[in-house]
């Protein structure tokens, strides 16, 4: 097996505290041999072992790949007119996912096989190696089954989202829906999935209805993770702590009561936050400064997906949770890789530690707080996923 020397990292985020100073572990002067698609050694570049080949750094700083857990991108279709609508006045509401729906249906598996590769290519050269993405815009039994198909062949980390919105056709009969979703169409899909998400919220799923789907996707061996309080005060993330959900993703609208139960259960749900929905639709920001007083655990994700948060970029997300949402440069950093790795329960990814996948991304830069310092450059130059150079 071939090793791989990457030496005279001027800064290296291994967020492993024991491996260097602070909560993101930093090395300076560092370097880091991959063994495969491991992490072999870690360490100070005079102290480098020797290795098949060597990267030279020259003093740019190394992060972990970015770690985004929260996507849509088994789509088709564009909503280019929705987005331009919207910035001349027009409030986002739930519904504008039936327009993707409508497009969804009727491409090939082809078709949205090629959207997924080249949104994910497009992720990586932003430095993203793990990503999780979801169903939601088919709402057939067969529909929703192939995106997770497709999905599965690409990723690990899929989320069965049936219960997206109700189906257009049952738009007179939600509790139909919910029966299909809780029935026919989760056993014809949990084969292909990891997770079980629900929208709950007005105009989607009330908590009643969440909880129901929910629960008999944790029955058939998938894990909760749910949309809560994105646009409204909701019951969201009082069932996500309540079923142990991995994840209760935009957390938009809080009570102080959903702060202190996030903040009780910060060692199983994490607090996933999406700034990329709140700029994209002028919507308030999630105040992740209040989260991680509490004591919360916290993520970054880019919701990716066409009508909300058209974004692949987690820079981009980090510039944004550090200008609006009041995290510091190192807060926002973890959260993007570490965090989202808690989000999936992982713990071979987003860390740089002997052991874990060797998934880094290097930055022009000489420290990762450029990620917010430049915003909107392109500083990713390089990228090593499981190991191997992909960008």
């Amino acid at each position: 097996m071939t090793t791989t020397l990457i030496t005279h990292i001027g800064s290296l985020v291994t967020n492993d505290p024991a491996l260097g100073e602070g909560p993101l572990g930093l090395v300076q002067d560092a370097a880091v041999v991959i063994d495969g698609d491991r992490v072999a050694w870690v360490g100070r570049a005079a102290d480098a072992p020797a290795a098949d080949t060597v990267f030279d750094a020259q003093g740019r700083a190394v992060i972990p790949g970015f770690v985004d857990s929260h996507s849509h991108l088994v789509f088709a279709g564009d909503r280019t007119a929705e987005f331009n609508a919207r910035m001349s006045g027009r409030s986002y509401s739930a519904g504008g996912i039936r327009t993707t729906v409508a497009a969804t249906r009727a491409a090939t598996d082809a078709e949205l096989e090629a959207n997924l590769l080249r949104h994910l290519d497009e992720a990586r050269r932003q430095g993203t190696t793990t990503f999780e993405t979801k169903s939601g815009y088919g709402l057939t039994v067969e529909d929703e089954a192939r995106a997770l198909r497709i999905a599965a062949a690409h990723t690990e980390e899929v989320t069965y989202l049936g219960a997206h919105i109700v189906s257009p056709d049952y738009a007179e009969d939600p509790a139909g829906y919910v029966d299909l979703v809780t029935g026919e169409m989760l056993a014809a899909c949990a084969p292909y999935a990891r997770w079980v998400d629900v929208f709950c919220e007005k105009g989607a799923f009330d908590g009643d209805q969440a909880r129901t789907i929910l629960t008999a996707g944790a029955a058939a061996g998938l894990i909760p993770r749910v949309h809560a309080n994105q646009l409204s005060h909701g019951p969201g993330v009082q069932l996500a702590v309540e079923l142990g959900a991995a994840s209760a993703d935009h957390c938009t609208h809080l009570t102080d009561a959903d702060v202190d139960a996030l903040a009780q259960a910060a060692g199983t749900t994490v607090a996933t936050l999406l700034p990329g929905a709140e700029f994209s639709t002028r919507a308030q920001w999630p105040d992740a400064r209040r989260l991680l007083d509490a004591g919360v655990t916290v993520a970054l994700s880019t919701d990716c997906n066409p009508g909300s948060s058209y974004t692949s970029s987690m820079p981009f997300c980090i510039a944004l949770a550090v200008r609006d949402m009041g995290m510091t440069p190192d807060e926002a950093l973890w959260s993007a890789t570490a965090g989202g790795a808690r989000a999936l329960r992982r713990s071979d990814v987003g860390v740089v530690t002997p052991g874990a996948r060797a998934d880094l991304a290097l930055l022009e830069a000489p420290s990762h707080v450029h990620l917010a310092y430049r915003p909107g450059v392109p500083l990713v130059s390089a990228v090593w996923q499981r190991g191997v150079r992909a960008a």
